[in-house]
């Protein structure tokens, strides 16, 4: 094909009528765009504009570059008459087609448009954030046409619906909404598509920013809408009756509503034998008590209540803070700041030096501090346990809102003792208890009751038990299906 240069004409002030479409309109829309492309076929009087990275290379040559390269201009309205070739008889659409990946086609005085969007993307691999020991090892990746497809693949039925929406006054990010029909609440998915909506923002590259910004509570830190990369984990929840909303650009998808429990559990818990998926869930509920309470109890007990030692550990404990210069207040938070500050830079350094700075930073510290008499070696051991129990929990996001209400405990305990440490638990539950998740209760199946989610729940119960959806998701709608209620 012959590619004709031409400078982009300067002109006074983009067009912002609705007008029909004009080679020197799309241009001027596109001044001082260096990555905009500009070809001309004048032996045919064609002219084109699109961008190179976001169109597919082998689908230009196939669908444009072949067919008009060697045709004659009497040819080429028989040719655009195609059904790909799609008419576009006003500017702005022309803009946006240009923008979401399709050429824009000038023929005499009509324009048309061909969809060939494929830009570059991430092959599938598996997630780093939720790895598994058994079961599917792909993930979402950053381009939603390659995300749907994975979940089309495992869902062969017409009763998924996809509806598609767009938020980011400048981004116009495109957004999934993805539910079974008949399954779903459709208050729930009327509801969600609202929210998304009427979402005000300049732009949204990641599905964690899109949930900030349709929580029904944005001051709380705990996370109300839970969070994949995992797509046998969002095939589940569509099964399960619940609401999936895929973000272009991003590698995560979300799922709703949501209970405070549901980041407790795991894709592995059901990969594996019942009893061995029960045990791992009950000691993620075991680490969650842990690693929130056990450094404040800690501090609670070693300024209040040393009538609470036993007394062979009270000896020891005494020798062990004998040379502690603060009181247990300022000694555990010292520690917790160190070891979230270790977390950090762990995570923020490549792989095998965060490994390095992780293990050889913690040892290096805590001994060094223990030595200087900064630290008591019994609160090192408090410290280490919580922050290994945090890891125990699937969800990064309410690991780490966990990790912060943390601190507020130690606060109360290191100022009340046990009854700060009772108040800042039962504020915490009374907290959760108000918290909603697309207007249904966060706290699902405990507050309202549920006993028959309870199965899958606190426990993994057999498969021959898990016969019904969750209450906090089940249908009401009125249809006529044979599917299970």
């Amino acid at each position: 094909m012959k590619n004709t240069e031409q400078s982009i004409p300067k002109e006074d002030g983009p067009a912002k009528e609705k007008v029909p479409p004009s080679i020197s309109l799309t241009l001027k829309e596109f001044e001082n765009c260096a990555d905009v492309i500009y070809r001309s076929l004048p032996n045919i009087a064609l002219e084109m504009v699109y961008f190179d990275h976001l169109t597919g290379r082998e689908e230009f040559t196939r669908e444009i570059a072949i067919p008009f390269g060697s045709a004659e201009e009497q040819e080429v309205s028989q040719m655009l008459e195609r059904s790909q070739f799609i008419e576009i008889a006003d500017s702005d659409a022309l803009i946006k087609e240009i923008l979401n990946g399709s050429v824009a086609l000038f023929f005499h005085d009509k324009c048309y448009a061909i969809h060939l969007y494929k830009p570059e993307s991430r092959s599938i691999q598996e997630s780093e954030s939720e790895v598994v020991i058994t079961g599917p090892h792909d993930s979402f990746v950053e381009t939603a046409s390659l995300n749907l497809s994975l979940i089309r693949r495992r869902v062969k039925s017409s009763r998924l619906k996809v509806i598609k929406c767009e938020v980011g006054e400048v981004t116009s990010t495109n957004v999934f909404i993805l539910y079974m029909d008949g399954l779903a609440n459709m208050e729930y998915v009327q509801e969600f598509i609202k929210r998304v909506e009427l979402i005000e923002m300049d732009a949204i590259h990641d599905a964690n920013m899109l949930v900030q910004c349709i929580d029904d509570d944005p001051n709380s830190i705990f996370p109300q809408f839970p969070t994949t990369e995992r797509a046998d984990a969002a095939v589940s929840k569509l099964v399960a009756g619940r609401i999936v909303a895929i973000v272009d650009g991003s590698p995560s998808v979300i799922s709703a509503p949501a209970s405070f429990f549901e980041f407790f559990s795991s894709p592995d818990d059901y990969y594996q034998r019942w009893a061995l998926g029960t045990a791992t869930r009950v000691l993620r509920f075991a680490a969650f008590i842990v690693t929130i309470t056990f450094t404040a109890l800690y501090v609670s007990v070693t300024t209040f209540h040393y009538e609470m030692i036993p007394e062979d550990l009270l000896l020891t404990l005494t020798e062990s803070r004998s040379r502690v210069p603060f009181p247990p207040i300022y000694e555990a938070l010292l520690l917790e700041v160190t070891i979230e500050l270790l977390r950090e830079a762990g995570a923020r350094l490549p792989t095998k030096i965060g490994q390095t700075i992780g293990i050889v930073g913690g040892i290096v510290i805590g001994q060094a501090a223990v030595q200087a008499g900064l630290t008591s070696n019994i609160l090192i051991i408090a410290v280490a346990s919580s922050a290994i129990a945090s890891f125990v929990i699937p969800s990064y996001m309410m690991s780490a809102s966990i990790r912060l209400a943390r601190f507020g405990l130690i606060i109360l305990a290191g100022l009340l003792g046990n009854f700060g440490l009772m108040l800042g638990l039962a504020l915490m539950v009374v907290h959760l208890s108000g918290l909603t998740s697309l207007k249904s209760s966060y706290l699902t199946p405990i507050a309202p009751i549920n006993l028959q989610d309870w199965r899958d729940t606190f426990i993994r119960a057999p498969f021959w038990m898990l016969k019904e959806r969750p209450s906090q998701s089940k249908s009401t709608n009125k249809v006529k299906n044979k599917m299970r209620q």
